[in-house]
């Protein structure tokens, strides 16, 4: 199938021209539903947040002008009205010369401006003697000076964490429009793989690409179904992928896309329908292999069985894409600066990404680069050491030590 390598620039175009990747549409989902959800309408408040003059403290709420000139040596008395309890309306009102008991939370009573701590106080009955005097609004959280009715507070494209939810649930939104989530399949392939929990038969291994993968699609925003591992048959790929066309919006496969007999999977995916095999083999290091397909306008990216490839050749190709079917923007800048450890060489006339763990050099106070050596690309433990790749050009022969290099990161934090 290598008959041509496209540039990796090349198999980036070939994307955006064939694929033409967009949000799937819109749903209204539960705001309990929405985490990691992105927003498809802008976020309008219909209320004043906060709906109500509050104060910010425990103590007495008064009239500012009551307390000018109030100190230890010269306080003044106040009587004491009653009390304001929050999440009620105030049942009483302040005139001058009185105060009103208040808690932190709770409304400003009419009349009343500014709130004195209790701290500031002392009380005996109904007398209240004051020590420190306060300005009009100190203590006061006034109306709307959070949130404003009709102030756009999240904008569409956004996604949803633990803080934006919880603004949302502040406006008293149970439900939210968001984009809906791409359905990825993903298989692994090949007649040595086997799935976890099953006993492991001599000469096999566990399927570690469609666990890393299923998780990748998740962080990417997508939902991911698992179909399981599909041996090295053709007829038995073709119908697991044909089923996979029906349920999912696309397709991941590992395994199969080298130029052994038995990688068959090249062939069987450009024999599913129209416009079929996009390109497959890119010049990358690692990730040669790497193939798309295209049946109708459902994506099929075919990856590498060795895993560090797999799920590198993700991040590169297939990412940006579920990311803008989910609604996100194609990428993430998750980017650190840092300097190389060792030398960096690249492969000749591919595009090469070496691996790397970030780490705090003390002595130098800064952040450095390290290669994670691993072998070879199928090497198990890459996966947990990196937390991120540097990229080499194709007419660049190496990264010198001590150089500068920008650090793409697998995930926001590492």
């Amino acid at each position: 199938m290598f008959r041509k390598l496209l540039t990796y620039d090349e198999a980036k175009k070939a994307i955006e021209q064939n694929l033409k990747p967009k949000p799937l549409g819109i749903e209204e989902i539960s705001l309990l539903e929405a985490y990691n959800r992105v927003l498809a309408v802008d976020a309008v408040s219909n209320l004043d947040i906060p709906p109500f003059h509050r104060s910010t403290v425990d103590g007495y709420a008064v009239k500012a002008e009551d307390t000018y000139g109030a100190d230890e040596n010269q306080p003044l008395k106040l009587r004491v009205r009653g009390s304001v309890h929050i999440g009620e309306s105030p049942k009483l009102s302040v005139g001058s010369g009185e105060a009103a008991e208040i808690v932190t939370g709770a409304p400003i009573p009419e009349g009343a401006d500014s709130v004195v701590m209790v701290e500031d106080t002392h009380r005996q009955d109904n007398e209240l003697v004051v020590y420190s005097s306060v300005t009009k609004s100190e203590n006061v959280q006034k109306l709307g000076s959070d949130i404003k009715n009709g102030e756009i507070i999240l904008n569409a494209g956004q996604s949803l964490g633990s803080r934006e939810i919880g603004v949302l649930a502040a406006l008293g939104k149970s439900k939210i429009e968001v984009f809906k989530m791409p359905t990825v399949a993903v298989l692994s392939t090949g007649s040595e793989v086997t799935e976890p929990g099953k006993p492991l038969p001599e000469g096999k291994i566990y399927d570690i690409n469609a666990y890393s993968l299923c998780t990748a699609v998740r962080e990417s925003g997508g939902k991911p179904i698992y179909m399981g591992v599909v041996p090295d048959e053709k007829e038995t790929l073709r119908k697991t992928l044909e089923e996979a066309l029906i349920s999912a919006d696309a397709i991941l496969t590992s395994g199969g896309v080298s130029v052994g007999p038995k990688d068959i999977v090249p062939v069987t995916v450009d024999s599913l329908g129209k416009p079929g095999l996009i390109f497959s083999g890119v010049a990358l290091k690692p990730g040669k292999p790497v193939t798309l397909g295209l049946i109708g306008k459902k994506p099929i990216f075919s990856f590498p069985g060795h895993p560090t490839s797999a799920l590198l050749t993700f991040h590169l190709l297939a990412k940006p894409v579920i990311r803008i079917m989910a609604g996100k923007p194609p990428q993430e800048t998750a980017l650190v600066k840092a300097y190389a450890t060792k030398r960096m060489f690249s492969a000749k006339g591919r595009r090469t990404f070496v691996t790397v763990r970030i780490k705090h050099d003390d002595a130098a106070k800064r952040l450095v680069a390290e290669p994670v050596e691993s072998g070879a690309s199928g090497a198990i433990t890459t996966l947990a050491k990196a937390d991120g790749f540097v990229e080499i050009p194709e007419n660049q022969q190496f990264i010198d030590v001590d150089e500068q290099v920008v650090v793409q990161l697998f995930s926001e934090t590492w």
